[in-house]
C-alpha cells in the first residue's frame, strides 16, 4: 500500500505538461484491433488502467507492448474472444471491446467490468446498441456471450448519449457494409479522437462531436501511428490545484476548447484564465469566491468528471456554493474526508450545499474513487499542516505519478511506501 504526504498550505507556481488522455487513449486501443496491421500510439502516460488493458490485449493473442515512451499494438495473431475475468474486474473500459472484437471475429465473450464505485453504470446502452445491429447477446454463467453472425449496419438510438455505447457501436459497426447513423451520440471530445484515428485508419465517420454520427462501412483498415488528445480531466485537475492554493500555473497542452465549463467555473471563482499558444496560465485570487451553481451533464456540459475536485474547491471559497450531479447518483462518497478536514457541506439526494470556510485542516484521509482522490489531494494542498491520502492505487489510475506534477509547481508532497499510520500533526 501507498500513501501520499502532503504539506499544506504552499501556493502552486510554474509549469507542468498535462499527459495523454486515459479516456482517449483505452478505446483507441481497443480499436487497434480493427486491423491487423501494427498501430503506434505515441506519448502514453504509465496508468494501472492502461497496464491492464494491455493485459487483456495480450491474453486475446495480441502484441501489445511499451516503445520509446508509447505503445505499440498488433492483432494480427489474435485467436480468442473470451476476455480475462481478473483484468475485466478492473476496469470498465474493457468493455470497449465487445465492438472491436465483434467487427473482427463475429464474437466476443467478457464478464461484467468493473471500475470505481460511482454508481450502476449498467451497460444496457451497449447491450441495446449492439442488438440494433444484429448481435446475439446472453448471459451465460455470468458472461455476456455476443455473437455477431449476422450483424449488419442500421439506425441506432441511444435512449441516454453514453461515451461507452457510443464508442462500441462505431467500432462495431465500421467494417460492416453500408450504412450506420447513430442518434443522440455522444459528443465528447474523447469520441471526436477516436473517429479521428478510426478515419485516419482507412474509416469513414462523419458527424463527430454532434449527435448523429454516421460511419459508412469500409472493407478494411490500416496501420498508423497517432497520438492521443491531451487530458482535459488532468489539465481540469491542476488548473484545480493553482486555483485552491492562490497560485499561478501555466499547463502545457491544455485545451481550451475542452475546458469551456471548468474554465468558466474557475472564472466566476475569481480566477484569471489565459489562453495562450501550447496551453493555458492561471492565476488565483488571494481566496476564491463561491459559485452560484454547478450541475453536470454530458458534453458539452460541465463534466462529472471535474465534480469532486470543484467540490473541494467550494469548501474554501468564500460564500456558498451548490453542486447538482446528474450523471452519477455515489459521487459524493469524498464528503465525508472533507468534512473531517473541517469542510462544510450538506447532501441532499444529487445535490451538494457548501459554506466555504476560511482554512481546512489536515487529516490522514481515503481515496473512494479516481477523482474524489485527486480532489482529496487538493483538500490537502490548501489545507493547514500534514495530510495524508490513502489508497492511492485508484488515483494511479488516471494521473500518471501525480506527485511529480504536484512537485514539479512547488507542492510539498510525498509518495510513501510501507506506510504506518501515524498521528497527523496539523498547526493550531
Amino acid at each position: 500500500m501507498e500513501r501520499f504526504w502532503i504539506c499544506g498550505g504552499k501556493k502552486l507556481c510554474g509549469e507542468v505538461q498535462v499527459h495523454g488522455a486515459k479516456n482517449a487513449i483505452l478505446p483507441l486501443l481497443a480499436a487497434a484491433l480493427l486491423t491487423d496491421e501494427q498501430v503506434y500510439f505515441e506519448d502514453v502516460p504509465d496508468l494501472c488502467d492502461i497496464r491492464s488493458m494491455m493485459e487483456i490485449l495480450r491474453h486475446l493473442g495480441c502484441r501489445a507492448e511499451r516503445e520509446s515512451g508509447g505503445i505499440l499494438v498488433e492483432s494480427a495473431g489474435m485467436d480468442g474472444c473470451d476476455m480475462p475475468d481478473k483484468q475485466c474486474k478492473q476496469i470498465r473500459s474493457s468493455i470497449f471491446l465487445l465492438g472491436p472484437l465483434l467487427a473482427k471475429l463475429r464474437c466476443a465473450k467478457v464478464p461484467c467490468p468493473g471500475g470505481c464505485e460511482i454508481g450502476l453504470r449498467p451497460i444496457d446502452l451497449h447491450l441495446k446498441g449492439l442488438r440494433m445491429l444484429g448481435v446475439h447477446i446472453q448471459d451465460v454463467e455470468g458472461k455476456l456471450v455476443c455473437r455477431g453472425e449476422n450483424m449488419h449496419a442500421g439506425n441506432v438510438y441511444l435512449d441516454y448519449p453514453s461515451v461507452g455505447a457510443t464508442e462500441n457501436v462505431i467500432m462495431a459497426s465500421v467494417l460492416l457494409p453500408g450504412t450506420t447513423v447513430i442518434h443522440n451520440a455522444a459528443r465528447e471530445p474523447e469520441i471526436v479522437d477516436l473517429c479521428r484515428f478510426i478515419n485516419r485508419m482507412g474509416g469513414r465517420i462523419r458527424g463527430s462531436g454532434s449527435q448523429v454520427i454516421r460511419i459508412d462501412g469500409v472493407k478494411r483498415l490500416y496501420g498508423v501511428t497517432y497520438k492521443a488528445i491531451p487530458d482535459r480531466i488532468v489539465a481540469g485537475t491542476l488548473l484545480c490545484a493553482g486555483a485552491v492554493t492562490g497560485g499561478q500555473v501555466r499547463i502545457r497542452d491544455a485545451q481550451f476548447s475542452n475546458l469551456l465549463p471548468v474554465i468558466d467555473k474557475l472564472t466566476e471563482m475569481g480566477c484569471d484564465i489565459k489562453r495562450e499558444k501550447g496551453g493555458l496560465i492561471l492565476r488565483a485570487p488571494g481566496r476564491l469566491c463561491a459559485f452560484s451553481n454547478l450541475q453536470t451533464s454530458p458534453h458539452p456540459g460541465f463534466p462529472t468528471d471535474m465534480q469532486s475536485q470543484m467540490l473541494t474547491l467550494a469548501t474554501v471559497a468564500d460564500g456558498c456554493s451548490m453542486i447538482t450531479e446528474n450523471v452519477f447518483e455515489s459521487r459524493y462518497a469524498t464528503a465525508g474526508d472533507l468534512l473531517r478536514m473541517g469542510a462544510d457541506i450538506r447532501i441532499a439526494g444529487r445535490t451538494a450545499v457548501v459554506r466555504g470556510v476560511e482554512k481546512l485542516t489536515g487529516a490522514n484521509v481515503r481515496a473512494r474513487d479516481l477523482r474524489g482522490g485527486a480532489a482529496l489531494v487538493l483538500a490537502a494542498l490548501c489545507a493547514r499542516g500534514e495530510s495524508t491520502v490513502t489508497n492511492i492505487s485508484l488515483i494511479d489510475r488516471g494521473y500518471d505519478k501525480m506527485e511529480c506534477m504536484l512537485a514539479s509547481l512547488g507542492a510539498q508532497i510525498k509518495r510513501i511506501s510501507d506506510f504506518r499510520e501515524e498521528h497527523i500533526h496539523a498547526d493550531p
